[in-house]
């Protein structure tokens, strides 16, 4: 053998090792690398947007496998999902959503082998088909990359925007008459029946105990984020002010998945949590390169960076401004897709889940789902007592908007503007027309795009009653999540001064409800003032052929009075006994309800009860004197159903 003949054997075996292995990676890392849309043939051409998700990432035998077809078209068509021997193993002619449409199938066990998923159609259409490679043992675990809390393996387009919005739907999905609602959001993500990432990376990093408190400002954020982890999508936020000063809020930060920004230290009580409850502190962390720690890890470090960077001024900021995480939409039915977030003037942010068409038998209506201070995650629908609009500069610009999209160029991410996203075909959908409407007109072109057709005015007092009943019932919650907190013998809660009493931390912010209340108070004025309304724009309903506009609005006051006195629900008092209350006594005691907020005062005066009846017999704790002056003077923001500016 000549000299150095070991050497270079060892090198040449060293050398197909490595490219051994990476042969080995890239089969494991293929579905990552596919793109997501599905490729159509024949007379299906305008079915080219269909985009196609299958979750786990990498299947294999032991996971079920869940198939996902997501299409911004109203296409007709039975999804099925064929086993390696032929047969039909599972197959579904439901389609979801609306915009976009979505099928969903899920095999339990799947065989190892090669799996075809299939749209088929009834028409002269050819299928539109993607095939799955399932294997017969676990992958090796995804890892993260040198760069970034997770590695990027695909880009925002309108395919994954698609998926987005049919992953949404369908984790917070329930019955239209249910009212559904979460302790927090790491509930809603660990329910495998929900979640359609469950598990999504193969990793069990749904099942390692993450963390999500989010208030409402962070949600669309967390949201956001747990998809673009999960699918290896960029994703980034800004820093931004609040407003002041007669201003709307600015951004003048923005940082992404790449930059690695860290989270902060735990508190000292929860030290010995390894993925602690969100929570903000000044106290800075060294950097920690997150690759060290795992992708699940990873993922649960970085949310606290995020909730720490962002609050509600961050959906407020100026419709023309390109400098934002979020840009505002037109209000059409395709502009309003699920993951729309709505930002109010007055500090409060939703974001879009369904949308649900108007029928026969109702009116249309858009469910949206909000965070709530104390972590309480809840579903409700679109209505002028949840959705505040108004057009004031110092408050910004209020209304839908979509998170801008981020693309990635020789190796960086940025932001697209607001002409990149006007031009792009992906998009096209950047607006300023919501910057235009006044308050009214923000609401009657709300209810057109809802409901085109005109509605039956008795069936959509109905609606409105209903919309009043469930923000009552979503403050039961909040109100004995206040009565609970004073139990726990921890004193008084600090009552800010001034604005700062909507915005504030500590547990005046999870426990006292002044938001919440002034919502309450608005939303009342909407179901008293619905009659009028009515008579107001007959030309929207569909008015009884004998019956003039003033016939009609007596008869929706005597059907309002009616439903009010009948639906009836029940608080717990201070003494753990319930009391009963029909949604009539609420809307009675508004004006009593102007200073029911303070979460110091007991849970009896906080549903106004009055003084000396037996409701109020159990009342044992009244807020110090010194806030019940302050609250005396703050009276007139709730009297008059607004907001103050910010300093």
């Amino acid at each position: 053998m000549k000299k150095g003949a070991p050497v270079l054997l060892a090198r040449r075996f060293l050398a197909a090792k490595v490219i051994f292995f990476l042969a080995i990676a890239m089969l494991v890392c293929l579905p990552a690398l596919a793109e997501p849309r599905a490729k159509a043939s024949g007379a299906c051409a305008d079915a080219s947007d269909i985009a196609v998700l299958n979750s786990p990432l990498a299947p294999w035998k032991g996971a079920p496998l869940r198939v996902v077809f997501a299409s911004g078209k109203p296409l007709d068509g039975e999804l099925s999902l064929v086993a390696p021997n032929g047969t039909i193993a599972v197959k579904t002619a439901q389609r979801r959503g609306g915009s976009p449409y979505f099928w969903i199938v899920e095999v339990a066990s799947p065989a190892a082998g090669s799996w075809k998923a299939k749209l088929g159609s009834a028409g002269a259409c050819e299928a539109i088909t993607r095939d799955i490679v399932v294997r017969d043992r676990r992958p090796a675990a995804m890892q993260a990359g040198n760069v970034g809390v997770w590695p990027l393996r695909a880009a925002w387009n309108r395919a994954t925007e698609n998926l987005y919005s049919a992953w949404i739907e369908t984790l917070f999905d329930a019955p239209l008459d249910a009212s559904p609602s979460w302790a927090v959001l790491h509930d809603v993500m660990r329910d495998r029946s929900r979640n359609l990432l469950f598990n999504h990376l193969g990793l069990r990093e749904d099942e390692k105990n993450i963390v999500m408190r989010p208030d409402c400002a962070d949600l669309p954020y967390f949201l956001r984020a747990y998809f673009a982890f999960k699918m290896g999508l960029p994703f980034g936020f800004s820093k931004c002010t609040r407003g002041g000063g007669g201003e709307g809020p600015r951004c003048f930060e923005w940082s992404n998945s790449q930059t690695l920004e860290p989270a902060r230290p735990p508190r000292p009580e929860i030290a010995s949590n390894p993925l602690p409850a969100l929570f903000r502190q000044s106290v800075p962390q060294p950097r920690t390169p997150p690759r060290r720690l795992g992708l699940a890890a990873s993922f649960a470090r970085y949310l606290p960076a995020v909730a720490n960077g962002v609050h509600s001024g961050s959906a407020r900021t100026l419709a023309a401004d390109n400098n934002t995480d979020y840009y505002p939409v037109a209000l059409t039915s395709q502009a309003l897709r699920p993951g729309t977030v709505y930002a109010d003037p007055y500090g409060h942010v939703l974001m879009l889940v369904k949308r649900v068409t108007q029928s026969a038998e109702g009116a249309g209506s858009f469910l949206a789902v909000d965070g709530q201070p104390d972590g309480t995650v809840a579903r409700k629908r679109f209505w002028r007592g949840n959705f505040l609009f108004a057009q004031d500069p110092a408050l910004g610009s209020p209304g839908f908007k979509h998170f801008r999209p981020i693309v990635r160029e020789r190796g960086a991410l940025r932001r697209l503007s607001n002409a990149e996203i006007s031009e792009s075909p992906e998009y096209g959908d950047f607006s300023l027309d919501q910057s235009r409407l006044d308050v009214e007109d923000f609401y009657d072109r709300m209810e057109d795009v809802m409901s085109p057709e005109p509605l039956d005015p008795s069936r959509a007092l109905l609606e409105v009653i209903a919309a009043l009943e469930e923000q009552v019932k979503a403050r039961v919650t909040s109100v004995e999540n206040g009565r609970k907190f004073q139990t726990g013998n921890r004193g008084d809660a600090d009552m800010p001064d001034g604005p700062s009493i909507f915005e504030t931390t500590g547990a005046w912010e999870d426990f006292a409800t002044p938001s919440r209340d002034l919502r309450l108070l608005i939303a009342i004025d909407v179901a008293r003032g619905f009659p009028d309304r009515v008579e107001r724009r007959p030309e929207r309903y569909a008015m009884p052929k004998d019956k003039s506009a003033a016939d009609v609005k007596v008869d929706l006051e005597n059907a309002l009075a009616s439903e009010l006195a009948s639906r009836r629900f029940s608080y717990t008092r201070s003494d753990g006994s319930a009391w009963p209350l029909a949604l009539g006594d609420v809307v009675e005691r508004s004006i009593a309800l102007e200073m029911a907020y303070n979460v110091n005062d007991c849970v009896e005066l906080r549903w106004g009860a009055p003084q000396g009846t037996d409701e109020a017999s159990t009342c044992k704790r009244r807020a110090p004197a010194a806030q019940r002056t302050k609250m005396q003077d703050y009276r007139v923001w709730f009297h008059e159903r607004r907001r103050p500016p910010r300093a």
